[in-house]
């Protein structure tokens, strides 16, 4: 499946900013079932400098640097992406969850070597013990892997709340746990906290989803929003992804940007401002099916 995205960001400051130094995670990833077919970034104020670089996750990545006072700043990420679906899982058939954790622990053989950095606490993400008691009735000891993680995405689904505004950025996993509410990002922690606290690894993914209208109404320009889910290591299927916010495993409406331990790993834009006082932010996104020559699918 062929899209179209367009990601506008603006941010506005009550104060000028006299200089910035920006990290952005805007660039869609290429991956065995994703294709970048082009990528642009346009920004006002121009950058004084820009570089690119792939990240300790082999996320592409752009660091800039604007030099001139502004008081707004607008990032216009464009890009044309191929997803091909994943092969059909059969989650029943993948090994015990206990036998990937001890595989996991013993950090045997290279295909273990990047999934361990993926089983440890990180910034945003620190197992507890009332995670674990959350997680454990999704694994009975001997359950095979995916058929487990399969049940807990539908738990999460089923007893949170999906509400804008309930949490922001900073909400500890532990918070959301207690509130039972909630968005894609909290849902994503969450599940990967529960997986890390019985030894498992499990990544956040950043990316987008598309989206549809109500039948019969247009769809809204800059009414999707960026979107996030995770990814779990089975040594049968290698990385297998589950959206909780969605209780479905992803196929080609999923549209990964980055792969990361959390949020803060893998942030669209992130940085330190010279001045600039208080400041909102603006974010709309759009992602559109195209036919393969580009043109919009009717």
């Amino acid at each position: 499946m062929n899209f179209e995205i367009s990601h506008r960001t603006i941010y506005r400051y009550s104060a000028p900013v006299s200089q910035s130094h920006h990290l952005l995670h805007l660039t869609p990833r290429s991956h065995a079932r994703q294709t970048v077919q082009r990528h642009s970034l346009i920004m006002d104020p121009a950058p004084a400098s820009k570089t690119e670089l792939t990240d300790d996750f082999g996320n592409p990545a752009s660091i800039i640097t604007i030099e001139q006072d502004h008081t707004k700043l607008e990032i216009h990420s464009r890009a044309q992406v191929e997803v091909e679906a994943p092969p059909p899982v059969e989650t029943y058939r993948s090994t015990s969850w206990n036998d990937v954790a001890a595989q996991l622990r013993a950090n045997l053989g290279a295909e273990t070597f990047e999934a361990v950095r993926y089983s440890c606490p990180s910034r945003n993400i620190r197992p507890t013990r009332d995670i674990h008691r959350f997680a454990r009735p999704s694994f009975p000891e001997g359950r095979p892997l995916l058929e487990a993680v399969q049940d807990l995405t539908a738990r999460i689904n089923r007893e949170f709340k999906y509400q804008t505004g309930a949490t922001d950025a900073a909400t500890s996993v532990e918070h959301v746990l207690k509130i039972k509410r909630g968005v894609c990002q909290d849902f994503a922690h969450l599940e990967i906290a529960c997986l890390r606290t019985l030894g498992l690894a499990a990544r956040y993914i950043s990316g987008y989803l598309l989206t549809y209208p109500p039948e019969g109404q247009p769809k809204l320009v800059g009414a999707d929003a960026s979107h996030a889910w995770i990814s779990v290591w089975s040594p049968e299927w290698g990385w297998v992804d589950f959206d909780p916010t969605n209780n479905v495993i992803p196929k080609e409406e999923h549209i990964a940007i980055a792969f990361g331990r959390d949020f803060q790993d893998v942030s669209p834009v992130s940085g330190v401002l010279l001045g600039g006082g208080e400041h909102e932010v603006e974010v709309a996104v759009d992602v559109n099916p195209t036919a393969t020559n580009g043109a919009p699918v009717r």
